[in-house]
């Protein structure tokens, strides 16, 4: 029976009917050892109904043991794998060790989670309790909570429990479980003792601060005189392990030592087998059966003194704090050796861990064991426990050089498992024991810059890098000055890179500093270069195709080799880059005006970008959903994403991301027509030096300075920027580059001409748009408004079909002053789709199935079946053939692309 937690239940049921009704939710329950916890989980758990309960709970024992957790509440419903998509599927079979993987990729891995629980969660719920959370595997852990983020339109329900002030990363709604109210204190210690006097209820709710378990115990341990206030209450009570250390040392000396097993290895077999091996090494004590069977004799004792309790295959505990008096009461030579006699029983993983608990000093074996174990983790998606496996094979390494090459290794596992901090520590112990091998230094040092760079100081990161001669740290060195935007050092390093062969790196790193460094060699480079694109396997490859259509001016072509990272990111298994990759996709997207699939595709990589842990991509996402906010004429969306971004990147020296916020707060001044105010940030723009600006910013924002500086009257700065803008385009080949211009000199020359070349070029409606839209505003205001009338229309059309709102509006007035009222235009028949909808119905139209449309998006196949449920009626269709074509209908040549 639970005293006192009317309010606790009443949260956990909260969340257990939302998830039966559709909306599910996570929730931790955090509190001391023995506050009752565990007791909360198993009551919620049975007010569930119907719905189906998995449960798991972290054990200390086994918290080294990747997936150990995962394959504990996922076993039962091992049956519903088949109905995974199949990069999910393998995922998760690899990691329970149902098929042999490598790779692994911790985002499918969790994708893969969440899509088992969904099918579990069929057809009346699902409540998912994992108790003892700090003592969860770190694989498992990830896994679990990748899965409870994303439980919105799952009927799941996920409960944690976890002691003190351990993280449970992702899930903001915490019941804190404190002591008991004083009432019910005094009610459960007279359900226990019966009657006592109020001055006795009173010190032991004080002096246990009204903890359930140590209230409990206690009082099972005084005097009839102590209960009945004759005599004091001992001084000072016991609390903690302590609580049980009486009863563990009132136990026999065979039971104590099964205990020492069990507290060490929770399998039921291996507990017997070790405790017989023991006994039999052991001298026969007078009284003490040590002979065949007393291990299970030892055991029974432990059950029988209500310390254990044998649950399936396995030994547990009544309580975690019981396993810590164990280990209090235990020789230190003692848990060695009882490591030393499981290792010889167990195997793989168990056995590893197992002979590191029982080393003593460094030993090179045990370290091997680590590492093998390692890789096994490593290959099954558990970087976390991959990264702890080899920082104990490095402290058990007597070589120097190994055992910074295993810290090393760590440090990548720990950064793939999405822990920088761990990552950053493990390499500057690398670092310092590397010693005097210059290759393993540089190495490390490269290691250092990429962490430096997606987490750290672009700067610092670029300094570290430049170190290096090679071309892929030239490379790596030049894609931080890039983010830094420090013109000089790209050139230096473009210099550089020109010395090492030919080849489509090579022609691209140094290509680009030639460019910025005004030599005519350059734009060939890079011509050459992309000559290669069709190459290229890997998304880096395409991204780096991508800067080189940039540094020509083709901002279209940069789009289309963006595309090509993102869908090799998403069918490649990149653990790790995949948040990178997206910060290019939906900028791309947004440059495109497909502004919903740029919110949709920030969201996602942003999520993606706090799990692991990249702060420098966090701020590329907010700056971008910025920039959409600016777009839409939503300024307080607009200066919260742009401050949030800003924060993170001025102090990291990330001037390209920096100089994206700053834009999208002076677009944000030229789209609701405060040309003033906007002149004179993309002003502050170009003048921001390296870190705090970028100049490919001030590239691409030259249309828009152009505008916004004819805009507040200086006409003169108009030409100005034309002119920079003239000069960086020249080597420009696309067409949507050379109408870009074309509007340049339109506004910046007040040249109709210009305009009319312009709409002829154009191949992005959305730039199209703004083009008719500035031409119809000339024409309406030299009085010829039959002329602008259709410029102005098209232009309405467009921004009420991208949800560019400020844009819309200005159109929708010019239209009224050239003399045409009409109706709104019909809204596009996919304007009701949220951002997310959006994708899953593009993905319809090319074909993919709800299975491969999951594993792409990282959802499960019922929340895909889910968004498609509800945008059937928002259509009013009701099948995936009508949903594609009105997507490829979205597409039609005359639009060029769906502007959403």
């Amino acid at each position: 029976m639970l005293y006192g937690r009317s309010a606790e239940i009443s949260a956990l049921d909260e969340v257990i009917v939302r998830a039966r009704e559709g909306s599910g939710g996570a929730v931790v329950l955090r509190g001391e050892a023995g506050a009752g916890k565990t007791a909360l989980l198993d009551a919620a758990a049975a007010r569930g109904g119907a719905m189906r309960v998995l449960r798991t709970t972290g054990v200390e024992s086994e918290s080294d043991l990747a997936f150990a957790a995962l394959h504990q509440v996922l076993w039962p419903v091992t049956g519903s794998l088949d109905a995974l998509p199949e990069p999910q599927r393998d995922a998760v079979s690899t990691a329970l060790g149902l098929a042999a993987g490598s790779a692994g990729d911790r985002f499918l891995l969790g994708a893969g989670v969440l899509s088992l629980l969904a099918e579990a969660a069929a057809p009346d719920g699902l409540i998912c309790v994992v108790d003892d959370f700090q003592w969860v595997d770190r694989a498992s852990a990830d896994a679990l909570l990748f899965a409870a983020r994303r439980l919105g339109t799952e009927r799941i329900a996920m409960l944690f429990a976890v002691r003190g002030d351990v993280p449970v990363k992702g899930v903001p709604l915490t019941v804190d479980v404190r002591g008991l109210p004083e009432s019910a204190a005094a009610e459960l210690l007279e359900s226990r003792c019966g009657g006592l006097p109020a001055h006795v209820t009173r010190d032991l709710v004080t002096l246990t601060r009204a903890n359930p378990l140590a209230l409990g115990e206690i009082a099972a341990r005084l005097t009839p005189a102590q209960l009945a206030g004759r005599e004091p209450l001992p001084e000072p009570l016991p609390g903690g392990a302590r609580l049980f250390g009486d009863r563990v040392a009132a136990l026999s000396a065979s039971a104590r030592l099964v205990a020492l097993v069990a507290a060490v290895e929770a399998d039921l077999d291996q507990v017997l087998r070790a405790a017989d091996r023991l006994f039999a090494e052991q001298p026969v004590r007078p009284g003490e059966n040590t002979g065949a069977g007393a291990g299970r004799v030892a055991l029974a004792e432990l059950e029988g003194a209500g310390l254990a309790e044998v649950s399936g295959m396995s030994v547990r505990f009544r309580h975690p704090l019981i396993r810590s008096a164990v280990h209090e009461a235990a020789a230190p030579a003692e848990v060695r050796r009882v490591h030393a006699v499981l290792a010889e029983l167990t195997t793989d993983d168990r056995r590893a861990w197992h002979l590191a608990g029982a080393a003593l000093g460094q030993d090179e074996q045990v370290a091997a064991a680590l590492v093998t174990a390692a890789e096994r983790a490593r290959d099954r998606g558990g970087y976390g426990a991959a990264a702890t496996a080899l920082a104990r094979a490095a402290e058990l390494t007597p070589e120097p050089r190994t055992r910074a090459v295993r810290l090393k290794d760590a440090a990548v596992a720990a950064w793939l498992g999405g822990r920088p901090g761990q990552a950053e520590s493990l390499l500057a112990e690398a670092r310092e024991r590397a010693g005097g091998d210059a290759a393993l230094a540089m190495e490390i040092a490269r290691l250092r810059g990429r962490f430096e760079l997606n987490s750290g100081n672009a700067a610092e990161a670029m300094r570290i890098l430049a170190a290096g001669d090679s071309l892929d740290m030239l490379a790596d060195a030049a894609e931080a000055a890039s983010y830094v935007g420090d013109t000089a050092a790209i050139v230096e390093l473009g210099r550089r890179a020109a010395a090492h062969p030919e080849g489509f790196l090579r022609d691209t790193v140094a290509g680009i500093g030639l460019t910025l460094d005004g030599d005519a060699a350059g734009p060939g480079l890079l011509r050459r270069a992309l000559g290669r694109a069709g190459e290229l396997e890997d998304a880096a490859g395409h991204l780096w195709a991508a800067a080189a259509a940039s540094y020509l001016g083709e901002s279209d072509l940069a789009t289309e080799m963006v595309g090509r990272a993102g869908q090799v990111a998403r069918v490649s298994g990149m653990t790790g880059q995949l948040p990178v990759v997206l910060e290019f996709v939906a900028t791309a997207e947004r440059i495109a005006g497909r502004l919903a699939r740029s919110q949709a595709v920030s969201e996602e990589g942003l999520e993606l970008a706090r799990e692991a842990g990249y702060e420098n991509t966090v701020a590329a996402h907010l700056a971008n959903l910025a920039v959409l906010a600016a777009l839409r004429g939503e300024e307080e969306s607009c200066r919260r994403h742009a401050r949030e971004a800003l924060a993170i990147a001025v102090p990291h020296r990330v001037g390209m991301r920096a100089g994206v916020a700053a834009y999208a707060l002076a677009l944000l001044d030229l789209c609701l027509g405060r040309h003033a105010a906007a002149h004179d940030r993309f002003t502050a723009i170009v003048a921001a030096g390296p870190g705090a600006g970028h100049p490919t910013v001030v590239w691409r924002s030259a249309p828009d300075r152009v505008e916004a500086a004819v805009g507040a009257g200086d006409d003169a700065g108009a030409r100005a920027v034309l002119a920079a803008y003239e000069q960086w385009s020249k080597h420009a080949a696309t067409a949507e580059s050379h109408a870009l211009l074309a509007r340049c000199r339109g506004l910046a020359e007040s040249s109709e001409d210009a305009f009319a070349e312009a709409l002829r070029l154009h191949t992005n409606p959305f730039e199209a748009a703004r083009t008719a839209l500035l031409l119809g505003e000339r024409l309406r205001r030299a009085q010829r408004p039959g002329e602008a009338r259709a410029h102005l229309r098209m232009a309405w059309e467009t921004f009420e079909r991208a949800g560019a709102r400020p844009w819309a509006r200005r159109a929708q007035d010019e239209l009224r002053a050239a003399g045409e009222s009409g109706q709104a235009p019909p809204a596009a028949v996919l304007d009701a789709l949220t951002p997310q909808e959006l994708r899953i119905a593009g993905l319809v139209a090319d074909g993919l199935s709800s299975k491969q449309i999951a594993a792409r998006l990282f959802l499960s196949p019922r929340t895909v079946e889910y968004h498609l449920y509800k945008i059937y009626p928002k259509l009013g269709i009701g099948s995936r053939t009508e949903l594609a074509r009105l997507v490829v209908l979205q597409k039609a040549p005359v639009a060029g692309d769906d502007m959403l």
